[in-house]
């Protein structure tokens, strides 16, 4: 069965670096799209960026572009977010899914949290 286990959250001043990951299992990681997305108290769930099966290919939200890095570990069916210069706008708790937004893989993992504090 599919399940996404995220980590890495944690407290953190403005200006800040955290790295998340997503260990992803029941289904064949290698061959599919990952995401990283984010979900702020009383705001929508928000994807912040792909990236392609083989790695080669990124896309990022412009909030996060050039904060931001996602990479993957086919071998270790791990996906990361490096995140860098921190605001507290970026608090929020973070998932990591299948695709590229317009579908996803259920159930969805617990997330990580991350607090930024200014």
């Amino acid at each position: 069965q599919v399940q996404f286990v995220e980590s890495g959250g944690g407290l953190v001043q403005s200006g800040g670096s955290l790295r998340l990951s997503c260990a992803a299992s029941g289904f064949t990681f290698s061959t599919y799209y990952m995401s990283w997305y984010r979900q702020a108290p009383g705001k929508e769930r928000e994807l912040l960026a792909h990236i392609s099966p083989d790695g080669d290919r990124t896309n990022y939200t412009d909030s996060v572009k050039d904060r931001f890095t996602i990479s993957r570990d086919n071998a270790k069916n791990t996906v990361y977010l490096q995140m860098k210069h921190l605001r507290p706008e970026d608090a929020a708790v973070y998932y990591c899914n299948a695709g590229r937004g317009r579908w996803y893989l259920e159930p969805w993992g617990q997330g990580t949290l991350v607090t930024v504090s200014s």
